[in-house]
């Protein structure tokens, strides 16, 4: 059985890093080595993120695209780094509390069914 934050570091970040590093280039029109250094990322990191290598196992709902981008553009504005975390930390809590954590878990472990882990907030 994987606990939630399991799941979290193994395809809820990796997506949310995908996500970000495309609007940062596509939208924002940074440069790679411009998005590595904002998220603290190597170039080869993103590069692999906008080809689809890694980051690739969620679909976000538009909700949440939505929260992407406008992080992305506060990201993209800022020469402040510690603001990434909180950033990403922020969209996590959508994630979770929007219950797509739990579907996530759930479609993983087929065993769980009443579990209210992720909601209730003993992961995050």
């Amino acid at each position: 059985m994987k606990i939630p934050c399991e799941l979290i570091v193994w395809y809820v970040l990796p997506s949310i890093r995908k996500e970000l590093a495309r609007v940062l280039v596509e939208e924002s029109h940074l440069s790679q080595k411009e998005v590595a250094n904002k998220l603290g990322l190597t170039e080869s990191a993103i590069s692999q993120y906008l080809k689809a290598k890694r980051g690739d196992e969620l679909k976000f709902s538009q909700e949440i695209l939505g929260e992407i981008k406008v992080a992305a553009e506060q990201i993209a504005n800022s020469d402040d780094e510690s603001m990434v975390i909180g950033k990403i930390c922020s969209i996590c809590n959508v994630i979770k509390n929007k219950g797509a954590l739990c579907q996530l878990h759930k479609s993983d472990d087929s065993k769980l069914e009443n579990c209210n882990a992720c909601i209730g907030g003993a992961c995050i």
